[in-house]
């Protein structure tokens, strides 16, 4: 597989790129000479502003989007899948949201980011802006890998697996939607990146 020119990583609902995964990602490729570079933004919690800036950070940079690999966790799963259809690149979707308009639902109301501390309300709008970037199903699902535990507490592991079927996917029995033990799935990860 080829060797990705570009790694973004994109992280969950009230999460950030200091989150255990990312954290660990960017530690492994640290020690990597030469790896491709990674860019984890924050991103709003607005749907259609997150997207907004990852994909004029990606319009604007040098070389094909298609040498790309996103990397999301949970919704950034969601949105990497969005974005893996757009530019024709390879996502990793790490316990994926795969309809987050009803999985968010049950969160409707006040909000706030523990790790950024902004408050917002998690209304109508949002789930519209989900609905719109919303994949009825993916078109070449050997550009995709899926890690998924089969103990998250939050979300239906046979939804990510009937979704992204025909991807490649990794399945791993236990564990909990955090995934505090990532450190195992990074070669995975790294592979998957064409590294």
């Amino acid at each position: 597989m080829k060797r990705s020119s570009a790694l973004v990583y994109l992280h969950g609902f009230n999460s950030s790129p200091q989150g255990v995964k990312c954290t660990i990602l960017a530690a492994a490729l640290a020690k990597i000479p030469g790896a491709p570079p990674l860019w984890r933004p924050q991103l709003a919690h607005r749907p259609a502003q997150a997207m907004g800036t990852v994909t004029q950070w990606i319009d604007t940079r040098a070389g094909e989007p298609s040498a790309f690999t996103i990397i999301g966790s949970s919704l950034g799963g969601f949105y990497a899948t969005w974005l893996a259809e757009r530019y024709g690149c390879r996502a990793i979707v790490i316990n994926p949201a795969v309809h987050p308009e009803r999985s968010l639902a049950a969160y409707a109301g006040a909000q706030q980011n523990p790790y950024t501390g902004e408050r917002y309300d998690l209304d109508e709008l949002h789930f519209a802006e989900l609905r719109a970037l919303k994949v009825s199903r993916i078109s070449n699902p050997d550009r995709y890998l899926l890690l998924m535990r089969s103990g998250d507490e939050l979300l239906d592991w046979r939804e990510a697996v009937a979704y992204y079927a025909g991807a490649w996917q990794h399945l791993v029995g236990g564990g909990d939607h955090g995934w505090e033990d990532f450190e195992g799935e990074v070669p995975t990860v790294l592979q998957f990146a064409g590294m």
